[in-house]
């Protein structure tokens, strides 16, 4: 059985470039009992497995794995299944996943979901003192039992951070932009937030005080793969 693949790139910053892959599939066509092996051989930091809505439908369901778990709720595979339904042409408002139900938008240049920042891992938060600190950082010198997002500032006022983020319990030794870990620190923070990470992809945030944060991000096809 041949199962198609499409390829994304999640959080890229305005020229299309960064971003972190995602393998995006219809769920009818991989058992569930498979979903954990292909997640693992396709290797990227999440795949994604969506129940396809329907024309006219406002909802779908999806389920997220990384290498080497299942995940109730991740960021980046979020914000890209729903822009790829948009561009099948079924756009969504939400999207249910284990954890509960993320809202979606849509702009001209943004997708954005909205979720508890509960929903996100118990990331090990770590401010360093400079920019240089952060890029100098090795992620061999983290503990591998959980994850790990470490950050500074560029521009305190404006909101703007910068990040690396390691799980290597997940399968994910870096992780080149995590959603999740920028809802943690948006709610952590207690503030909107401009955030690159990685080598440069963007993610914006927008705090609620009630727990909720908005997580946004463009979105680029990287075409397709097919796994037999």
């Amino acid at each position: 059985m041949t199962i198609d693949v499409a390829v994304l790139r999640v959080f890229t910053d305005s020229d299309g470039n960064f971003g972190n892959p995602l393998g995006v599939i219809d769920a009818a066509t991989v058992p569930a009992t498979e979903r954990q092996r292909i997640a693992a051989e396709l290797g990227y930091s999440e795949t994604i497995f969506i129940d396809v809505p329907s024309n006219g439908a406002t909802t779908a369901h999806a389920r997220i794995f990384t290498p080497a778990t299942e995940l109730p709720f991740a960021g980046h595979p979020t914000v890209g299944a729903a822009w790829w339904l948009r561009e099948r042409g079924t756009p969504i408002r939400t999207l249910q996943v284990p954890a509960g139900i993320v809202q979606i938008s849509y702009d001209d240049a943004l997708t954005t979901v909205r979720a508890r920042a509960e929903w996100s891992p118990e990331f090990a938060i770590h401010e360093l003192d400079s920019v240089e600190e952060l890029l100098a950082t090795d992620p061999g010198d983290y503990p591998d039992d959980v994850e790990h997002y470490v950050w500074s500032w560029l521009d305190r006022d404006r909101g703007h951070i910068r990040s690396r983020m390691f799980a290597t319990n997940l399968g994910v030794p870096e992780d080149e932009a995590t959603g999740s870990a920028a809802a943690r620190l948006t709610d952590y923070l207690s503030r909107d937030l401009m955030i690159t990470q990685g080598q440069g992809s963007q993610i914006y945030t927008t705090w609620n005080a009630e727990g909720w944060v908005l997580v946004a991000g463009r979105v680029v096809s990287d075409g397709a793969r097919q796994l037999g």
